[in-house]
């Protein structure tokens, strides 16, 4: 039986995580040696495996879709982003034998925005689009950052009040349907729906992009995605995708567990080149 420290990543469907990969990466770099694995887990059993895998020596899941919220369930403690997202992407056994949960997706965006891109938050128009569970866990990490504003525009504006509802008490925040953000432009515009992975954008006027926008889609591939193609379109001055936030959530989780933060941009690189 192996000694080394166990991970894993959780999922349905997990083939095509990078997890492993990405951890696997940061272990050599840091001189760690580690065990991380994919766990297909079957609808209605995740916390019949977590408990499972906690019992049987692992050290820490990173969790995907479409478990975040069985994992929140699952954990015996839950940070402030944890309960704030409502979701949990990492979960890590502590020294007491007890569970916490955590959530580091809003982390790696953030960090990704700021240090690998460069771009300034602080004091900034921000416009997020989506309304939906990767919306919300960045948020609090956002508001974090002190923008001037925040302003979530969904297709459904009613899941946007409630998403601005639920984080009115930390900063300037509102919300609106994609046909009620208006005239003005935006320093940072960040694409939070799935309409990439479909080579679509979301339905919003082009006027929302200035000559200063920086536009950051969430969703990352091979090519650049369709909102950073409409977003340099209409007169953008940079794009993003999301990987430097896969891998970001991803150094954060490692920190958590190994108690060593990771150099981002190698792995970065290892994964655009493969």
């Amino acid at each position: 039986m192996s000694t080394l420290d166990r991970y894993a990543v959780c999922g349905n469907p997990i083939a095509h995580s990078k997890s492993p990969q990405i951890h696997q990466a940061f272990a050599r770099e840091v001189g760690h040696v580690i065990s991380y694995e994919k766990r297909l887990i079957e609808f209605g059993s995740f916390q019949e495996s977590a408990r499972d895998f906690f019992d049987n020596g692992g050290k820490g899941l990173n969790i995907t879709v479409p478990f975040k919220e069985d994992a929140f369930a699952f954990a015996d403690q839950l940070s402030a982003r944890a309960k704030a997202a409502g979701a949990v992407n990492t979960l890590a056994k502590q020294a007491d034998g007890s569970v916490l949960g955590d959530n580091t997706d809003g982390l790696g965006l953030v960090s990704d925005i700021k240090k690998r891109l460069g771009w300034q938050i602080k004091g900034a128009s921000v416009l997020v689009l989506g309304a939906g569970g990767a919306v919300r866990g960045i948020l609090l990490p956002l508001l974090g950052e002190m923008p001037a504003k925040i302003t979530i525009a969904n297709r459904t504006e009613s899941k946007a009040q409630l998403l601005a509802s639920l984080f009115a008490g930390e900063g300037n925040i509102k919300a609106c349907g994609f046909d009620g953000i208006g005239s003005e432009s935006f320093d940072i515009i960040i694409n939070g729906t799935s309409a990439s992975l479909n080579s679509e954008v979301p339905n919003i006027s082009e006027s929302c992009v200035g000559r200063n926008t920086q536009g950051y889609d969430m969703v990352y591939g091979v090519e650049p995605t369709a909102f950073m193609s409409w977003a340099i379109d209409n007169g953008a001055e940079k794009v993003s995708d999301g990987i430097g936030m896969l891998v970001g959530q991803a150094a954060e989780s490692f920190q958590i567990w190994r108690g060593i933060s990771p150099s981002i941009d190698p792995v970065i690189q290892l994964l655009r080149t493969a």
